[in-house]
């Protein structure tokens, strides 16, 4: 007989832990957004990227420019830059409705629905393994507001992984036990379209749970099913590759991803921090810190990891006791594997292919394991508390909290020559922590030891988990934006800058701004073209050409004022400086004029400012450059255009290299005469368009013209309509071979491997398809048993003998579990009444209803408890089989 997909009430059981997690969310958000006056900022990433990033992607997609991105750095492949981020969220899609000035405001009430949303998949996916889906919601709360969730505000676009990943292991459930295909395809293409980076991870957990619970036996993996999984998992790759494709290939060469980042030696065994396996475990047993101000461990040289795994109010304490009362189980084995794999820095970077960049970003994955294992231990001791000892877990999780506490909170040490009690960084958070902690230690033990039998049980356990994670979340935003920018000044003049802001414009041209050592990304607030940016991903060309000169590029492009050379080059024409700032970061030259004041910033205006365009009669090699200064060589890309190795031949042919007596002359008179001829060559009429961007220029003689946009794969020229082959040329930018005369240059962007997506896309639509027409024709089996991991192997089910210390009036657990898959005798237990003939026995058979917090039966009154049912026999009038037959064991 097949088994249902979802046990009887479990759709609003998901529906529940949705309202619930929205409701505790917007308590989280609606203080800060009242003081925000509607807005909601945090500090650092959230504030420079997640808000401008919403912005500039919800005007790019509404207004079609697909394609390239002229306002992100110097310019990027709009879907390579922007699928990490939020591109391909559907929680994105939703902003696109709502006009450009409203999007800020949705950044609250999207992160309410996203941990709704987590809550709701969580849940879904516990409830294929507890038999009251009560405590699947339970479950699905503590993986929402999770301490990997409540850190990971500060990267917003993380809280898609979190909402999205229980799809995957519910619907490959669906799929080996239920035989139910299509939705394991669905889920992949999902998780692998929102972000294809955090997919990695995910796809390398699912193939380590698949493989564990394969080899801890009782689940229904056949051949044939696992032929399926197979397949649906390319089906679901494929369908992704709209987003996937092009994604990649943009970051192919990036410095981050290459081989020279990956693990080797003794560092893919031995943590380079001494601080940092300690820290790991005590991510387990603490709320976070915010991520840039580490604070159990200042030194552990992890900022930004998302390093933390906690379980509100109960921390570990009902993992730990579930490990503890549990000999074999697949979810013991694999939250043993996660913690090995935490500990060793190979198998942590596992998750992100061996990168030597340490993070935790994986934690929401081990995170999930850790909620099902404490609704399934919290389930057991509330059907029978001898199966499990809570108090026991509880124990020991309060000894190791407080090791934690006295090793580190009262230990000694010298800081600037004064003896200092407590290791921490911030001693008043530190405490508050402990605070937080003790009190859902006794907030747990209370209800336990009080409540346990109690009808509101459940709704007292479900309360007081939300306000201790209302709390603990609004504690710790509260420690961030304490960090913050002037919130008031983002407010009024950062957000509504793009409307305030008024520069001089001309009709076809195009130029780029300055606004050195301001804000992140201040210039993508305003909707200005500009040098200065924040984001960690850009075409390789651009990371390669800021080293060449000099200019650190990693995360960020920040190339320093005294280079005034790289300004012409770049087009920038306008520079913007505080108005209060001190004298030496006014400019340090007299090449920029002041021209305004606005929104608290002197304008100032660069003398020697190139427009977008210009060309060049004169080449160098790559050799001779390299032998100059970064900053001769920035001179020198003004005096000669830069050729690769292999185009040397053919630019020989148009242009003449550059003498030699000229390599060496580095004079500010030189500067000034190379600025001169490049601006005798510039491009008459600039446009830019959704597709790219057209020029119009007039030589006197064949050149190569330059156009400082970053080289990509993607670029195709024409010139007066004929095809012509794109260079890269000046170390990373777009150059042409142009004859002499008046010419139209075309430039045409398409992503590389966007056409090719879609087709794999469409492709990939047709064969799931035919896969599901075939599906239905050759059905998957459905196990015949439900499969729980709640009970340790070799061990009976609970049967209606069973001690409880449930009350009668609480609803009763659903009907027992069906025989699983592995049938042996289980050990014979004494008679309810023979136990403790004053605790009722349950009645399994009886129809659950796990919505009912107070549980009395119609008719029932809550002050009267329900007679044992004593015999094995049927109830009269429930058809229910005798429980005897509903005692094999697992």
């Amino acid at each position: 007989m097949k088994t249902g997909v979802i046990k009887k009430g479990e759709k609003p059981a998901c529906l529940q832990a949705f309202l619930y997690a929205m409701l505790i969310a917007a308590i989280v958000f609606l203080p800060f957004v009242i003081m925000d006056k509607g807005l909601f900022f945090y500090y650092g990433d959230f504030n420079v990227q997640q808000i401008p990033f919403y912005r500039l992607v919800h005007d790019a997609v509404r207004s079609g420019e697909w394609y390239w991105n002229w306002e992100t750095d110097l310019g990027v492949n709009f879907i390579g830059s922007y699928s990490f981020y939020n591109l391909f969220s559907p929680f994105f899609w939703l902003t696109l409705p709502f006009p450009s000035a409203a999007v800020p405001y949705l950044i609250a009430p999207l992160l309410v629905l996203k941990t709704a949303t987590a809550a709701l998949t969580s849940c879904l996916y516990i409830s294929r393994f507890t038999r009251d889906s009560r405590f699947a919601i339970l479950g699905g709360l503590l993986y929402a507001f999770s301490g990997w969730a409540v850190y990971n505000i500060f990267f917003n676009h993380f809280h898609e992984v979190l909402a999205f990943f229980p799809l995957i292991l519910f619907a490959l459930e669906r799929l080996v036990v239920d035989g139910k295909r299509g939705w394991f395809a669905l889920a992949v293409a999902l998780n692998c379209m929102v972000n294809y980076w955090f997919f990695i991870g995910s796809a390398l957990f699912t193939i380590l749970y698949v493989l564990v619970r394969i080899l801890s036996g009782g689940w229904a993996m056949t051949v044939r099913k696992f032929m399926a999984v197979a397949l649906e998992s390319l089906l679901g790759v494929g369908l992704s590759c709209f987003a996937l494709l092009p994604s990649v290939l943009a970051i192919l060469g990036n410095p981050r991803t290459t081989g020279d980042n990956i693990l080797t030696g003794w560092g893919f065994w031995l943590y380079g921090h001494e601080q940092r396996q300690p820290a790991i475990l005590e991510s387990i047993f603490f709320p976070p810190d915010i991520p840039s101000r580490p604070n159990f461990f200042p030194d552990h040289g992890a900022k930004w990891a998302s390093l933390s795994a906690w379980l509100p109010m109960i921390g570990p304490s009902f993992v730990l006791a579930y490990l503890l009362s549990t000999p074999r189980s697949w979810v013991k084995r694999m939250l043993y594997l996660c913690l090995c794999m935490a500990m060793v820095p190979g198998l942590n970077a596992f998750f992100i292919l061996f990168n030597n960049s340490y993070y935790a970003r994986w934690f929401y994955m081990p995170v999930l394991l850790m909620a099902l294992a404490s609704a399934l231990a919290l389930e057991r001791y509330v059907s029978s508390p001898s199966s499990v000892c809570l108090m026991r877990g509880l124990k020991w999780t309060a000894v190791i909290d407080l090791i934690f506490v006295l090793a580190i909170g009262l230990t000694p040490h010298k800081k600037d020559d004064k003896l200092v009690i407590g290791l921490e960084e911030y001693p008043e958070r530190f405490w508050i922590y402990a605070f937080i902690v003790l009190l859902g230690l006794i907030a747990t033990w209370l209800l336990l030891r009080r409540f346990i039998g109690q009808p509101d049980f459940f709704r007292l356990f479900t309360l007081s988990l939300g306000c201790i994670c209302a709390a603990y979340s609004i504690v710790l935003i509260a420690m961030g934006r304490m960090h913050s920018n002037d919130r008031e000044w983002m407010r009024t003049i950062a957000l509504p800058g793009r409307e305030l802001l008024e520069l001089p414009e001309e009709e076809g041209r195009f130029d780029r701004s300055d606004l050195y050592d301001s804000m992140d990304n201040l210039g993508m607030y305003w909707g200005l073209p500009n040098i200065q940016a924040f984001h960690s991903i850009v075409p390789v060309s651009l990371m390669e050409f800021y080293p060449s000169v000099g200019v650190k590029r990693d995360v960020s492009s920040k190339p320093q004022p005294e280079f005034y050379p790289l300004r012409s080059l770049l087009s920038v024409r306008w520079l913007f400086v505080a108005e209060d700032a001190p004298e030496e970061k006014q400019p340090s030259t007299s090449y920029f004029t002041y021209a305004d004041n606005q929104l608290g910033f002197n304008i100032y205006e660069n003398e020697n400012y190139l427009p977008m365009g210009f060309g060049y009669d004169r080449y160098i090699t790559r050799e001779d450059w390299e032998k100059e200064t970064d900053e001769n060589k920035q001179r020198l890309l003004l005096r000669a255009v830069l050729v690769e190795e292999e185009d040397i031949r053919n630019v020989g042919r148009i242009i003449d290299p550059l003498p030699q007596e000229l390599l060496s002359d580095h004079s500010q008179t030189r500067f000034l005469s190379d600025v001169e001829d490049r601006s005798k060559s510039v491009s008459g009429q600039f446009f830019r368009d959704r597709k790219g961007f057209s020029s119009e220029l007039y030589l006197d003689s064949e050149q190569i013209v330059f156009y400082s946009i970053p080289y990509d794969k993607g670029w195709s020229a024409e010139i007066n309509g004929t095809p012509t082959r794109v260079l890269k040329v000046n170390g990373g930018f777009l150059g042409i071979p142009v004859p002499a005369g008046y010419h139209v240059i075309r430039f045409n962007y398409v992503a590389p491997g966007l056409r090719a997506g879609i087709c794999l896309t469409l492709f990939a639509c047709a064969l799931l398809l035919c896969y599901l027409l075939v599906g239905k024709r050759f059905p998957l089996p459905a196990a015949r048993r439900r499969l729980y991991p709640d009970l340790p192997e070799g061990a009976g089910p609970l049967s209606s003998a069973s001690p409880s210390l449930l009350d009668a009036r609480l609803s009763p657990l659903p009907e027992g579990p069906p025989p699983f898959e592995d049938t042996q005798p289980g050990p014979e237990e004494p008679a309810a009444d023979e136990q403790n003939p004053d605790i009722p026995e349950l009645t399994l058979g009886a129809e659950i209803k796990p919505f009912s917090w107070n549980a009395p039966q119609a008719g029932e009154s809550p002050s009267e408890k329900q007679p044992a049912q004593k015999e094995n026999g049927p109830k009269e009038g429930t058809g229910q089989p005798p429980a005897s037959s509903q005692t094999e064991e697992p």
